[in-house]
């Protein structure tokens, strides 16, 4: 009786999930009513572009002003959903990405968001305060914890104050709303889906080869949906130097592995862009996107499934290499 109550469950769980599934892809909006195709982010209430522009590879432009086109460009497309960080290129992504938003209050007409990379009150609020100086705005419309990498930084957020400051920046009108990050183990993000606090956003890696190797895509994502946390995904070409692992190694295409990415049940992608040549093809690929089959998918998982499983493709969820020099030095870790 037991295992035929258990079965059930299972079904039940999985039926479920499947359904919400089908209605997050369902809710993607056409492009031509936006510029881009646009879906859900959770429980906002707010819809947000499919695509989202990566803070990092903005800031690594050498040329601010290049940056500052292709980022005017990917507005005037309908790309506006921005991603950033206080820690990237210690601060220069969102001085860069101020000086763009602040050109003919092109701020109005983006979701803007930016992660903390403390985990205290008084450092939540410093950091708050800076990126708000840097990004030339009064309010985010999503704060995240930044790169929530270690098994105590679930706990650290909420002992040292760094969500009461979140809560209070919202009160203030500074924040609208309030996620977390993370790239390193699905537990960690299980551990922060589990605190009692009512998540509005959760950033984890999606890619092809992460449904093999400590998968957020299979054990995270269905917790999510369950919550109506509104789910980003990144590293959809599994990170690299140049264009990316998947693309480097693997010979697969940026067009299939967004294309993957963008038929899972999540809100957006955040796509790393460092040329006007890169923006173009993101945004003809976002346009003009259509699911993959179910057997599409599996097809295309299992083109990558010997290389995948052990985990070498994807080294930022099994080493420290990736993890930011700010949270490696929080945590006492060499640089």
């Amino acid at each position: 009786m037991e295992n035929t109550s258990a079965t059930r469950r299972d079904f039940l769980r999985t039926a479920s999930i499947a359904a919400l599934s089908e209605e997050i892809l369902a809710q993607t909006t056409p492009a031509s009513a936006t510029g881009l195709p646009q879906r859900m982010l959770g429980r906002t209430g707010l819809k947000v572009s499919i695509a989202c522009l990566g803070g990092w590879h903005i800031g690594s432009v050498k040329d601010d002003n290049e940056a500052v086109r292709i980022m005017h460009a990917a507005i005037d497309e309908g790309l506006t959903f921005f991603d950033n960080a206080w820690d990237y290129h210690d601060g220069h992504s969102e001085e860069v990405m101020g000086k763009a938003l602040a050109m003919d209050k092109r701020r109005d007409k983006v979701f803007l968001m930016t992660k903390n990379c403390e985990r205290d009150y008084e450092g939540s609020m410093r950091d708050l305060e800076q990126s708000l100086k840097r990004l030339k705005t009064d309010h985010l419309d999503l704060w995240q914890f930044h790169e929530m990498c270690y098994d105590n930084d679930p706990d650290w957020v909420f002992e040292k104050g760094g969500l009461k400051a979140a809560l209070e920046a919202k009160k203030q009108g500074k924040v609208r709303f309030i996620g977390f990050t993370g790239h390193k183990h699905p537990a960690i993000h299980l551990k922060m889906l589990g605190k009692p606090h009512a998540w509005d956003t959760a950033q984890m890696p999606i890619n092809v080869m992460d449904a093999h190797y400590r998968s957020f895509q299979k054990e995270v994502v269905p917790v999510c949906l369950r919550k109506n946390v509104g789910v980003i995904g990144m590293k959809g070409l599994a990170g690299g130097n140049t264009q990316g692992r998947l693309i480097e190694k693997l010979g697969l295409t940026a067009d299939e592995c967004y294309r993957y990415c963008l038929s899972l049940p999540i809100s957006a992608q955040v796509m790393g862009i460092t040329s006007m040549e890169q923006l173009k093809a993101d945004v003809k690929l976002a346009r003009q996107f259509k699911p993959m089959s179910a057997g599409e998918m599996d097809a295309f998982r299992a083109k990558v499934r010997d290389q995948a499983t052990d985990g070498r493709h994807e080294l930022f969820k099994s080493s420290q290499m990736y993890d930011g020099v700010h949270h490696r030095r929080q945590h006492g870790f060499s640089t």
